[in-house]
């Protein structure tokens, strides 16, 4: 190598290092700004959402004796006694269970149909009608703004207290959910496949059966079954304003104080939410590939 392609070589080196050191201090000054933006966010947000350590330490021992009041008082030599006293009404409560189960899988169901056929149009790189997506999007917004609780009530009002209700609550506002997040995976897709479709002949239809829901459809599902387990939760509640269910016995118990049924009802909620939360695992791992887990575990 002769001298002057050496003296070239190593000037640009040295450029590529001092442009190196630029880049890396600009990223450090963003991160720091970001940093400090965020922190001022998070202290901003706490002090005017009445946020405070000292109030949480004093109430969490209140807050323990409440809980530890609902439970009853179990022996070992008469346990079997004990636990037939706590769970007198055990029956009704699976039935009040398996409704609250059934409404949240219809809402989950209907729910995720409708996300299903609105999230093409609500997909920025989908849709190339401005109107039919900013109405795509702003009905999602609407039916995932206002709370499934008050969508409840406003059902209750329309169709009288029961679990029809519930479902109509359920369905709304997981319509808006999925919906949102339905569209957000398909802005993410490869558009080789849009193109391969495309240029077949392939009509706006054709592209989203054959290019994009394949891609999308393990997704889908996965969001799907998250919301169920949401769903679960969110019927228990559901139930206070009428709507069917076990919330409806839950704040019976709580109105008349009945601290054993209190926590009799929870657990079993507990115990419902865990085993759906179990078996969607299940069937969300048999969707993946068992090539996909080896390399995560």
């Amino acid at each position: 190598m002769s001298p002057m392609i050496d003296v070239g070589h190593t000037a640009r080196i040295e450029a590529f290092h001092r442009s190196f050191a630029v880049e890396r201090r600009k990223l450090w000054l963003q991160t720091a700004i970001y940093g400090v933006l965020l922190v001022a966010a998070v202290i901003f947000s706490a002090m005017f959402s009445g946020f405070s350590f000292r109030e949480l330490a004093s109430g969490l021992p209140d807050a323990w004796r409440y809980i530890s009041s609902t439970f009853p008082e179990l022996h070992y030599a008469t346990l079997g006694h004990d636990l037939g006293e706590w769970y007198w009404n055990l029956p009704r409560w699976l039935e009040l269970l398996a409704e609250t189960a059934l409404m949240s899988f219809v809402g989950t169901m209907a729910g995720s149909i409708a996300a299903l056929l609105l999230c093409f149009s609500a997909s920025r790189n989908l849709m190339r009608n401005n109107t039919l997506y900013f109405l795509s999007r702003r009905f999602l917004e609407l039916a995932r703004t206002v709370p499934d609780t008050v969508y409840a009530m406003i059902f209750v009002f329309a169709f009288g207290i029961g679990p029809l209700a519930g479902v109509l609550a359920l369905a709304v506002h997981t319509t808006g959910s999925l919906g949102k997040l339905f569209s957000e995976i398909n802005e993410s897709v490869d558009t080789k496949p849009i193109e391969g479709v495309m240029a077949a002949g392939g009509n706006w239809p054709v592209i989203m059966r054959l290019a994009v829901l394949p891609q999308v459809m393990p997704n889908f599902m996965s969001y799907a079954l998250l919301r169920f387990e949401y769903n679960i939760r969110s019927a228990s509640v559901l139930g206070i304003v009428g709507a069917g269910g076990i919330g409806e016995e839950l704040y019976l118990s709580i109105r008349q104080f009945d601290y054993p049924d209190i926590s009799a009802i929870v657990l079993l909620i507990i115990i419902v939410v865990m085993a759906a939360d179990l078996s969607c695992e299940a069937i969300r791992h048999r969707m993946i590939s068992k090539e996909s887990l080896r390399y995560t575990s």
